[in-house]
């Protein structure tokens, strides 16, 4: 049994709360409004607004047909394509083509996982989920998660289902979360499965945490060396220009070698920065493209370091979730399809995708996985023994521990590298400049001294 977090604790607490005030309100359906504004304000239908989507579906012939069409939420339009005789296969809100986001927003997984806790609470008081998501819309107090949650309710009032609502916002819930919600609504057991995932998301952002603690120091060491370099070029080294001039002496090499470095950088900075910025939007630009992402995420994993860092963590990811798709009761197939959509990097989901075709052709799993190439032997065994002793949930598990525990290793040890480098860097530049300056002086005072 696991251990709960005093964030967990703290979200059950409140979800618990909550059901109580709700089974009350429902004891006492006159005085509703009268209870509680927030509520009353939570309840009341908002006046519509229509959005503009971009659909793609199946007609009765099977034939993809796809479109533009203005509708309140995109379970709405869900649900009119439907009663169209259409099958839809992805609909999603038309953004402005101006609009160019670097980073997409997205929901802090903490909020995802109180909600997931919330909820559960919820489902295993027996309260409908439409009310459930009316307190709990209540009490959020993420701006973005609100709105979210506002729009699946007005989903949910057009007949959609929980997934389907949860689906048509990926900034708030990625494909596993759905492709799990859409086996719990088939088998029923929507509490458990929204406490399965409410505990990996736990454990994902523990994980994270620890490799984001673990690369504070190198980075705050690392930021300090750049500030210190171009504090030294931009503002100190101009000073010392100024000096040599009046003294009209000889410098040595390495100092003017110096100067002249000092001089590049703080006349032409303007060109540097605009160099930086081209080089970010040009990684950007690629990784928003299929042949760039491919190119982009093939080096990350040759680099010497980094990449083993990389494949580790993409892993023991996989394992995970694909450990939780087959405890949550989703078919194979469907959780290899959800999994290559979650790993994160082309050249792994790619693999996964032709192991999916290659399974679905008779051929099992272990074998085509282990003619990619980019499963290591440990991996490769616990998939052959979950997939012939019918314990692949269980493997999977296994190996996203161990997973999990080779990661922190393996970030630990770059660590240790990586911080003793950036000093050895700084030491050097830091050396280099006194060298310039004391053989300056030097060279001053012994051609002072001759004259």
């Amino acid at each position: 049994m696991s251990v709960m977090t005093r964030n967990d604790k703290k979200a059950t607490k409140a979800a618990e709360k909550a059901t109580k005030r709700t089974q009350k309100r429902r004891a006492k359906n006159a005085s509703v409004a009268k209870k509680s504004r927030k509520s009353k304000k939570a309840s009341k239908p908002r006046k519509p607004t229509l959005f503009k989507y971009r659909f793609e579906a199946l007609n009765e012939s099977g034939k993809k047909v796809s479109g533009n069409e203005k509708a309140v939420s995109a379970g709405a339009l869900h649900l009119g394509l439907v009663q169209r005789g259409l099958q839809p296969l992805d609909v999603r809100k038309k953004k402005n083509p101006l609009a160019f986001e670097i980073t997409k927003k997205k929901v802090p997984r903490e909020e995802i996982m109180n909600f997931s806790r919330q909820l559960a609470v919820f489902m295993r008081a027996g309260i409908p989920i439409m009310e459930a998501l009316e307190v709990i819309v209540d009490e959020t107090q993420g701006k973005m998660l609100k709105e979210i949650l506002y729009d699946m309710i007005e989903s949910l009032r057009s007949g959609d289902t929980f997934a389907v609502a949860a689906k048509a916002h990926p900034e708030a819930f990625p494909n596993y979360f759905v492709g799990i919600l859409e086996s719990a609504e088939l088998t029923g057991n929507l509490d458990s499965v929204l406490n399965q995932l409410a505990d990996y998301i736990d454990r994902d952002v523990k994980a994270r945490g620890k490799i984001t603690a673990a690369l504070i120091y190198p980075m705050v060491v690392a930021g300090m060396s750049v500030v210190t370099i171009l504090v030294l070029a931009v503002f100190v080294m101009p000073r010392f220009v100024v000096f040599f001039a009046s003294l009209h002496a000889k410098l040595p090499f390495v100092t003017q070698l110096m100067l002249n470095a000092s001089s590049f950088v703080s006349t032409n900075w303007y060109e540097l920065l605009a160099g930086v910025l081209f080089v970010t939007v040009t990684f950007m630009t690629l990784r928003r493209t299929d042949g760039g992402r491919r190119r982009l995420d093939t080096i990350l994993l040759r680099l010497p370091v980094v990449g083993e860092i990389t494949k580790t963590a993409i892993l023991e990811r996989i394992c995970r979730i694909l450990a939780s798709l087959l405890r949550a009761g989703v078919d194979l197939p469907q959780s290899m399809n959800v999994t290559a959509d979650s790993s994160n990097n082309y050249v792994y989901r790619t693999a996964l995708l032709d192991i999916r075709e290659e399974m679905m052709e008779g051929q099992g799993l272990a074998a085509p996985l282990a003619r990619t190439g980019l499963f290591p032997s440990a991996a490769k065994q616990m998939f052959r023994v979950g997939e012939e002793t019918g314990t692949l949930d269980q493997q999977l598990e296994v190996a996203a521990e161990y997973y999990g525990r080779e990661l922190e290793t393996k970030v630990d040890k770059a660590t240790s590298l990586f911080e003793p480098a950036i000093i050895i860097v700084m030491g050097v530049v830091v050396g280099f400049v006194a060298v310039a300056l004391i053989s300056a002086m030097y060279g001053i005072y012994n051609q002072v001294k001759v004259n």
